[in-house]
């Protein structure tokens, strides 16, 4: 785990401050000491030499982490819940202490960064998203909740599956059954069939596919969903584990997949840190 030792803006170095709103989508750059200052950074083949501070509205100096360790890709946590995406791990600047790296980073969720926050590396979870529609897997209807469930995953990782399949039940537990057992993904949020129409079966193939239920995912996204509409009590989602697997049922109208995805999300960190016993490496698969 590192600490944000220092926060610079106007081009990452001529104001330095104690806090710092970050938005998301914005650009900026991780200055980190070099481990090995002995070495000239000039010989060192994982680092380009570069000014990059200059390209980024705001530089964060982080004390704590080691350059070698941020891939591209990789996701990281800043106090209670800031997510960045490394974007570059190549370059270094000439630091006043001396020669630094530097990662280039995005803001997938922003929030207000302060000195003496903690920065650490969050794990590489792998998601899959499953939408039951009869008319989307034929073409008929553009999917929109499944895009919108990736999006709204971005900081806490890629959806790594996205399948559209009919409202079939022996269809859907296969899917399910492969993307857990085979694909080995942390989470699988199915979207759509989960109402009254004969068709919506995606609750029972849930149910032939989990091992162990977890009721207490979808009665909070009923209950928080009866603040906007009486109609949420007729939802029949459910939720559940397969292995090291969560299988969660959303809606199917972005509206409400929004509004149900967003009570979950408030304790996603929690449930995968207990579900799947992962550590902090960015690498893992």
């Amino acid at each position: 785990m590192g600490i944000i030792a220092a926060i610079y803006i106007n081009n990452g170095n001529s104001e330095h401050v104690r806090e710092l709103v970050l938005e998301d989508k914005k650009r900026l750059s991780l200055q980190l000491p070099l481990q090995d200052k002995k070495k000239d950074p000039k010989d060192r083949p994982d680092l380009v030499a570069g000014d990059y501070s200059r390209e980024y509205e705001c530089c964060l100096k982080v004390e704590g982490l080691k350059l070698k360790d941020l891939q591209p890709q990789c996701r990281l946590k800043v106090g209670g819940g800031i997510y960045l995406r490394v974007v570059q791990t190549t370059g270094y600047v000439a630091a006043s202490d001396g020669s630094a790296g530097v990662a280039s980073v995005e803001v997938l969720l922003g929030g207000k960064v302060n000195t003496g926050d903690s920065i650490v590396v969050y794990p590489k979870y792998r998601f899959a998203v499953v939408t039951a529609s009869d008319k989307g897997s034929q073409s008929l209807r553009e999917d929109t909740s499944g895009p919108l469930i990736r999006e709204m995953l971005m900081p806490w990782g890629d959806v790594a599956e996205y399948l559209v399949v009919p409202d079939d039940r022996d269809r859907l537990r296969d899917v399910m059954v492969d993307l857990v057992d085979q694909k080995k993904v942390d989470i699988v949020f199915t979207t759509g069939g989960t109402g009254f129409s004969p068709r919506d079966v995606t609750p029972e193939a849930t149910r032939s596919v989990i091992e162990r239920e977890t009721p207490g995912i979808p009665e909070a996204m009923r209950l928080e969903s009866l603040k906007v509409t009486p109609k949420a009590m007729l939802s029949r989602a459910v939720a559940g584990i397969r292995g090291k697997t969560l299988v969660i049922n959303l809606p199917g109208s972005p509206k409400a997949v929004r509004e149900n995805l967003a009570v979950f999300l408030l304790v996603m960190d929690h449930a995968l840190e207990i579900l799947t016993g992962r550590g902090g490496e960015c690498g893992h698969e």
